[in-house]
């Protein structure tokens, strides 16, 4: 997502830990789940859950019992001890995300040597401030080799990304913080509702974005369940936002998403597939270049998605 407005982000005065690659999440088993829904809903396959928990594929999972979701990193090292593997050779089947289809995030580009903050700014035709703020960072910024950002949609490939992208990822400091937690379709739609924008396309969003999962940091450095980008998240507290949201919590990640798509819903009139395409590529991008391709896929995704939640 991308904010409606550039200002100046000062340093942080802290920094706001990311979580590490390897940390199970701990989940209690409610009413009606089963292994496969949990391990949908951790965009997983249900092998790699059992695996990881020592159990069979189509095991009966109990009511108020807890299992652990793993990491993809957990999970396919759980999957490799088992040698479980689709084909010989072959890498163990963990589902990144939530539909086999959906487009890779828009802009998303890993730091290489050489890069700096000004110099991708200047290459994305943007002030180095709007960049800045997207993405959590201090414009004055030194960027480390690794380090996750968001461009513009659209904008040229920098002049670095032909050299291989680093094996070890950087996640800015900023808020939201990824933290580990799922929310269900239900809740999401509650809390959506609340603020303005409609439970289905909200929870198909957040399916599309996350498959529910907190945990969850694009390439493109968007967080949590609608995978809110850093500078939406302070320009949806400091404009939509009622009370103070926070930055660790999964269902204030999801209202912040739902304010987010309240206001583009404002903008485009009620129309849904409008919104969509802002909430990916940007209203302004796509109201200024048209929807991309991609971008057309996801809104297609999201409108598909939407009916599976009872829009």
């Amino acid at each position: 997502m991308r904010p409606v407005r550039y200002i100046v982000l000062a340093a942080f005065a802290a920094s706001l830990a990311a979580p590490t690659a390897n940390a199970h999440v701990s989940h209690t088993v409610a009413p009606g789940e089963t292994l496969w829904w949990i391990a949908a809903q951790s965009n997983l396959t249900t092998r790699t859950l059992a695996a990881y928990n020592g159990l069979p594929e189509d095991a009966n999972v109990i009511l108020g019992t807890t299992i652990k979701i793993p990491s993809e990193a957990e999970g396919a090292a759980a999957l490799g001890a088992t040698g479980a593997r689709t084909a010989p050779g072959a890498a163990p089947v963990i589902a990144s995300r939530p539909s086999a289809d959906a487009p890779k995030p828009q802009g998303a580009y890993v730091v290489r040597p050489g890069d700096t903050l000004s110099g991708l700014a200047q290459g994305a035709g943007v002030p180095v401030a709007q960049m800045a703020y997207m993405n959590g960072l201090a414009p004055d910024a030194e960027l480390l080799t690794g380090t996750v950002l968001k461009l513009p949609a659209g904008a040229p490939t920098p002049s670095h990304a032909s050299s291989p992208a680093p094996a070890t990822h950087v996640v800015p400091a900023a808020s939201p913080v990824p933290t580990p937690g799922l929310v269900s379709a239900d809740r999401v739609k509650q809390i959506a509702a609340a603020h303005g924008a409609p439970g289905s396309l909200a929870a198909a969003i957040a399916w599309q974005e996350s498959g529910f999962n907190n945990a969850r940091v694009s390439s493109a450095n968007a967080r949590g369940v609608m995978q809110v980008m850093p500078g939406t998240w302070d320009w949806v507290q400091n404009n939509l936002a009622q009370s103070k949201l926070n930055p660790t919590s999964a269902e204030d990640n999801v209202r912040a998403g739902a304010l987010y798509l309240a206001k583009l819903l404002k903008d485009t009139n009620g129309d849904p597939r409008l919104a969509a395409a802002g909430y990916y590529q940007g209203l302004s991008s796509v109201r200024s270049r048209g929807m991309f391709d991609d971008t057309k896929r996801y809104v297609d995704n999201v409108l598909a998605l939407r009916a599976r939640f009872g829009g």
